[in-house]
């Protein structure tokens, strides 16, 4: 019997790390907001690796955190370990990642959500989801049999979506970790015109520490100087727990090269799409012939725990096989399971019925986030969570939405990708998937977005002054450098000769001096005797804007020129039958995703320049007949 329970501005349907961020995100702009789960012991859990960030991950974390989200606030204060990825290369895709301590992550992101003001944290399972007659969004159904009424949902479900857990011949229905799964919502989507599809993930068995031979293996230490993902972080330090790293061997091919028409990757059982930056330890094997050993990482699921999480051995096969297997691996011959590894098939959404706002093309007010939009990954999840959030509030409140542009931030590439060329498989974000990557850096998030945080009120005040303070800092320091003179005294020739760096012919700036190859600001220092004592990342962004300028200045050019055409709005009403010279597939494509600007139109795949020039001259035809 269904009973009127509660009226709410925004209602989020999961508690993951994509729910979260929508739930926070719609509450601390001042919307009155429910969050539903079906476990409460599930909030901010990770199924999976207990780690956040990693190559461009990294990047979404600290735009997530420019914007006023919590991930990397969170973070900051759960980890076990931190290190910066990709430091050889150029600052473009270094990028931040740190362990977890899976159970305090998840317990302190639970606590903010309870003590945050405007939202209420409920354990409840969503069934099914309302519209009115005019094709709104106006309630949710619980199976306890409470209705809510509401003006937006945000649908954040994972992996929960008539979840299947598949081990070998083994197979049942089952959420992540053997939380339960959620059999009924697919149907009331379905009832609703939303297309459905299966996609599948997997996580490797966690063994006891105890059973583990670390002498065996080579010690993976963090980072002496720490690096927080938040901008509202100053200083981190604590003692680092070490993670190790070790190989397959050849038994460990044997093994699974004997039992592989039992694995249900390759024998049928499962039929649906995997991740394809994230292969099965079997999948490895036999996509990769020639290679006789694959990395395997041993992570410490916590400080208070002995269950450790096998990185790159992730299987479906059965647990006999499993075990076997494992047992080939270096230092893991008398390994004991603590959990078994195993694959999860779910239901998602195909991406390309959702508007760049994530909201759903058909319903006015249901927005998607996280896997159920196709995606994997904790730090896709919450990049659109935060974004599913902030336009649910935005809707509730009749304003203006809020969307990121590619050349915007990480977040924006994301999720144009999804929304306009779709994706086959569970989305994973690359640092190569960005034309704009040399803007979009990690260290430079917050001059990015948290002026666009801050503008539709999800940034506080306090976040606010800090971010301005630590720009001014950035900004009179790259001005006092572009001042100071440095002469070709004997002392600075000298200097200069120690670093391997020509001499002065007639006097530099420090700023001019930055963009030598063989210099930067930190080995500069000895000649700017007068530097002022300032913060470490505001050093390390004064010597990344000074020493590539002219490769910043080129992209802001090319980013100038993708703007005119984000900005040019094709009109809502538009026919496209009615363009005459449209092929046949662009005019299908561009019905079917309805893009908001030319820019994102020229994106879809099957439409061509051609078309693209076609349509514009169309739109300049109908501009010019309207005035």
């Amino acid at each position: 019997m269904e009973y009127f329970s509660e009226k709410y501005d925004v209602v989020v349907v999961g508690a993951g790390h994509a729910g979260c961020e929508a739930g926070l995100a719609s509450a601390r702009m001042g919307c009155k907001t429910l969050v539903c789960t079906m476990n409460l012991d599930s909030v901010g859990f990770m199924p999976c690796n207990p780690n956040i960030g990693g190559t461009a991950k990294g990047h979404l974390v600290r735009e997530i955190d420019a914007l006023g989200g919590e991930m990397g606030i969170n973070i900051d204060n759960t980890f076990i370990q931190s290190r910066m990825l990709n430091t050889s290369k150029g600052p473009a895709v270094h990028s931040l990642r740190a362990q977890a301590d899976k159970r305090k992550y998840s317990g302190r992101m639970k606590e903010v959500l309870e003590k945050q003001d405007n939202l209420y944290l409920r354990q409840l399972e969503v069934l099914g989801i309302k519209i009115d007659d005019t094709g709104k969004i106006c309630g949710v159904v619980t199976k306890n049999g409470a209705y809510f009424q509401t003006k937006t949902v945000v649908l954040a479900t994972g992996t929960y979506l008539k979840g299947k857990v598949i081990i070998g011949d083994v197979s049942y229905s089952s959420g992540p970790n053997g939380f339960m799964p959620a059999n009924d919502l697919s149907q009331s989507l379905l009832d609703l015109g939303i297309e459905l599809r299966r996609f599948k993930t997997g996580t490797p068995a966690r063994v006891n520490k105890k059973s583990v031979d670390f002498s065996k293996m080579i010690e993976q230490k963090g980072d002496k100087t720490i690096v927080p993902f938040s901008f509202m972080t100053d200083y981190l330090k604590r003692e680092q727990v070490s993670c190790y790293l070790t190989y397959t061997t050849d038994d460990t091919i044997k093994v699974i090269r004997k039992n592989i028409d039992r694995s249900p990757l390759y024998n049928g059982s499962i039929k649906s799409v995997g991740p394809r930056y994230c292969p099965s330890i079997e999948d490895k094997i036999v996509r990769f012939p020639d290679k006789d050993k694959h990395q395997i990482f041993i992570e410490p699921e916590g400080e208070d725990t002995d269950e450790l999480y096998v990185d790159g051995a992730s299987t479906s096969m059965p647990e006999d096989v499993q075990i076997a297997m494992y047992k080939t691996i270096t230092g893991l011959e008398n390994v004991e399971f603590l959990r078994t590894g195993y694959a999860i098939e779910y239901d998602c959404i195909n991406p390309l019925q959702l508007k760049p706002t994530l909201e759903f093309k058909k319903i006015q007010g249901l927005f998607g986030a996280g896997q159920l939009n196709g995606s994997s990954g904790y730090e896709e999840a919450a990049s659109q969570g935060i974004i599913a959030g902030i336009n649910a509030a935005l809707k509730s409140k009749e304003e203006e939405p809020f969307v990121l542009k590619r050349s915007d931030a990480y977040i924006g590439v994301l999720i144009d990708d999804l929304v306009t060329k779709g994706t086959l498989e569970p989305y994973r974000m690359m640092t190569s998937r960005s034309e704009y990557r040399l803007i979009l850096r990690q260290d430079n998030a917050d001059l990015r977005l948290t002026e666009l945080g801050h503008e539709i009120g999800l940034v506080t005040e306090d976040r606010y002054n800090k971010f301005i303070k630590r720009k001014k800092a950035i900004e009179d320091e790259v001005e006092r450098i572009k001042k100071v003179q440095i002469t070709p005294k004997q002392d600075v020739i000298e200097f200069l000769n120690s670093l391997n760096s020509s001499e002065l012919k007639k006097a530099e700036t420090i700023y001019s001096l930055i963009k030598r190859p063989e210099l930067d600001y930190f080995k500069l220092k000895p000649l700017d005797p007068d530097r002022p004592d300032i913060s470490l990342d505001v050093q390390e962004e004064v010597n990344i804007i000074s020493k590539y300028e002219g490769y910043i200045n080129k992209q802001l050019e090319q980013i100038s020129q993708f703007k005119k055409f984000e900005d040019k709005i094709i009109p809502k009403n538009i026919n496209y039958e009615d363009v005459k010279g449209l092929r046949i597939e662009a005019t299908q494509k561009l019905k079917k995703i309805k893009p908001i600007s030319v820019g994102q139109a020229s994106r879809i795949s099957g439409v061509s320049p051609a078309d693209i020039s076609v349509l514009m001259i169309y739109m300049e035809k109908i501009k010019r007949q309207n005035n």
